[in-house]
């Protein structure tokens, strides 16, 4: 999440909070967002609808981005993936699939509502019919008028083709106009899930994930237009929760107390978790044993858990700080362990208190 209730004199900053978050999260019993029903080929973006209606996985909402607004209220980016003509199956043959950016806001963090237009089409992105996913999105100027977006693109029905693709802003975060030129993307190579941090210098930190690799950074020293990447691989996909493929690094840090990454991790094709990883430099990353949500802890993860995004809410009684991890979910309901894919939402157990290492700036 970025938060723009509290603007330093340069840019965003990367999350900032006041207390660990933790490693122990239980997940609420209801999505914050939910899929379109199988009957809605071409959904209104704002369209709330009864979760009777009947849902396969032919729609799905995935891959929430928040920003909490100067005025304190938050928007939540989203990717909703739908059917394309003559390929009924939708989000359930995902390389097939196509999907578009959407915005919800909420006063709270907690509750939801979608809002009305499409933030950046498949079309408009450069993804031709196929697909458009956020990444980051985040201003350029104070005011917040001039935004910025990162998102993955791919515009052919396969899953080892993504390229990392800007989009801009003229008007607070609502209408998108996809910026000239590739911003990480190479022959042969299939980069998706970019994160921005914005480092002490003024520069720019992308994480992405590389397909065959893990999550992997890129630095830029011209405001986000160029990025050079940077040697090493910060999360490799090599570990018993993540063998298959790691990726969706959501980075904050702990005042005092170094830096946490949340990240998706893939065991094997059909089962995800939410682990965590630390690191006292941003850029060199320990990955901690046990996932921090796996699937089967609730019915909306019941396969897979996946792209997450950390949002500190306001304080409750006792003014200490509450947080929410706001995450994609798979309730496995559909052959071949797929399904829906919604929203979810988790809150941390009040017991845990686990803390990371002192920090030093990237």
């Amino acid at each position: 999440m970025i938060d723009l209730t509290r603007p330093p004199a340069r840019g965003p900053a990367t999350q900032t909070v006041e207390d660990d978050p933790g490693l122990d999260w239980v997940t609420a019993p209801d999505c914050a967002l939910d899929a379109p029903p199988d009957a809605t080929s071409d959904p209104a973006p704002e369209a709330t609808r009864s979760p009777a209606e009947l849902r396969t996985g032919v729609g799905a909402v995935v891959a929430p981005r928040i920003v909490r607004l100067p005025g304190g209220s938050y928007r939540m980016y989203y990717t909703q993936v739908l059917a394309r003509p003559g390929v009924p199956e939708g989000a359930r043959d995902f390389a097939s699939a196509t999907a578009r950016i959407l915005s919800a806001s909420s006063i709270d963090g907690e509750t939801w509502t979608p809002e009305p237009g499409v933030r950046l089409s498949a079309a408009d992105g450069g993804a031709g019919e196929f697909r458009v996913i956020v990444g980051d999105a985040f201003p350029l100027d104070a005011p917040g008028r001039l935004w910025r977006m990162y998102y993955e693109c791919t515009d052919e029905p396969r899953m080892d083709a993504t390229r990392i693709l800007s989009a801009r802003s003229d008007d607070g975060g609502l209408t998108w106009r996809r910026e000239p030129g590739v911003r990480l993307g190479e022959p042969g190579r299939s980069f998706v899930t970019p994160r921005v941090l914005f480092l002490p210098d003024g520069g720019l930190r992308l994480l992405c994930a590389e397909r065959g690799r893990g999550i992997i950074s890129a630095r830029s020293h011209d405001g986000g237009t160029t990025f050079a990447e940077e040697p090493g691989i910060r999360v490799a996909a090599d570990g018993p929760y993540d063998a298959a493929t790691a990726y969706a690094p959501e980075v904050v840090r702990v005042a005092g107390g170094g830096y946490v990454m949340y990240y998706a991790g893939y065991e094997t094709p059909d089962r995800a978790h939410i682990l965590r990883a630390e690191s006292t430099d941003g850029l060199t990353w320990r990955k901690v044993a046990r996932p921090v949500i796996s699937p089967g802890g609730s019915w909306l993860s019941a396969a897979k858990c996946s792209e997450m995004c950390l949002v500190t809410l306001p304080p409750g009684i006792g003014s200490r700080p509450r947080y929410r991890l706001l995450y994609e979910a798979c309730d496995g309901a559909a052959a071949r362990v797929r399904g829906v894919w919604r929203i979810a939402s988790a809150s941390p157990r009040p017991s845990d208190s686990t803390r990371v290492e002192p920090s030093s700036p990237p």
